[in-house]
């Protein structure tokens, strides 16, 4: 057997034991890792792939101190987890925890703040539980692995109108952005075919004396205008 047979030999065993390994590894950390994939389990799911790789790919270095590279944080990880199990402090600091961005229907901007979210990201995360007005909403809470948790309100829960032989109008409008931080969103506005002028009577009708007063305005879908101060 010449030196390039041996070389694959060897690289093939080091690329079965990995696979082995990691195979194991993922029936005792993955459930975790993807079902409650926190930006600390995401970080350590990247961590052991590219350890991974390197122990695979990098020929010229010692097997085994990659190897038990390897085989050393996912133990880390492991006894990272069931600590996390046992002590609730030590929990939170691990994975972190929930945030109240909206409550009692109130934009809560210290908390957008502390969580590095914008406007834009929190109604695009509405959107995507089919929650088109922040109106709609009592309780919104992020969780510590990104997603949002809402409550709606009573009067927006859903409801089989069909059973009740309630005629379902058709909306008027999608329920938009109009002001955001104080600035006026001209895009929406435009698309929406409203004018400078109707906005400003909306807002004075509220007793609002500009827009920079303003932290959140959104058009319903009826044409009227829900808007939360500073």
């Amino acid at each position: 057997m010449n030196l390039k047979d041996t070389n694959i030999i060897y690289l093939l065993s080091r690329i079965t034991l990995v696979f082995i390994v990691l195979l194991l590894l993922t029936r005792i950390l993955g459930k975790k890792q993807m079902s409650q994939l926190t930006f600390f389990n995401y970080i350590t799911g990247i961590t052991i792939g590219s350890i991974a790789a390197n122990v695979v790919s990098e020929s010229n270095q010692p097997f085994s101190d990659e190897f038990i590279g390897l085989i050393w944080w996912c133990v880390l990880t492991f006894l990272a987890g069931y600590i996390g199990l046992k002590s609730g402090k030590l929990r939170q600091i691990i994975d972190g925890q929930p945030t109240i961005v909206i409550k009692k229907g109130k934009i809560i901007r210290s908390a957008l703040k502390s969580s590095r979210l914008n406007l834009d990201d929190l109604s695009m995360m509405l959107r995507k539980q089919n929650i088109f007005s922040i109106k709609e909403v009592e309780y919104a809470i992020l969780e510590p692995n990104g997603d949002l948790s809402t409550l709606k309100k009573p009067e927006n829960q859903q409801i089989s109108k069909s059973d009740m032989n309630i005629t379902t109008p058709i909306p008027k409008y999608l329920p938009s952005e109009i002001i955001a931080d104080g600035k006026i969103i001209w895009h929406n506005l435009n698309e929406l075919n409203l004018s400078e002028d109707w906005l400003n009577n909306q807002i004075k009708m509220q007793n609002i004396s500009s827009s920079k007063d303003i932290l959140y305005a959104e058009l319903q879908s009826d044409g009227t205008l829900f808007i939360q101060k500073n």
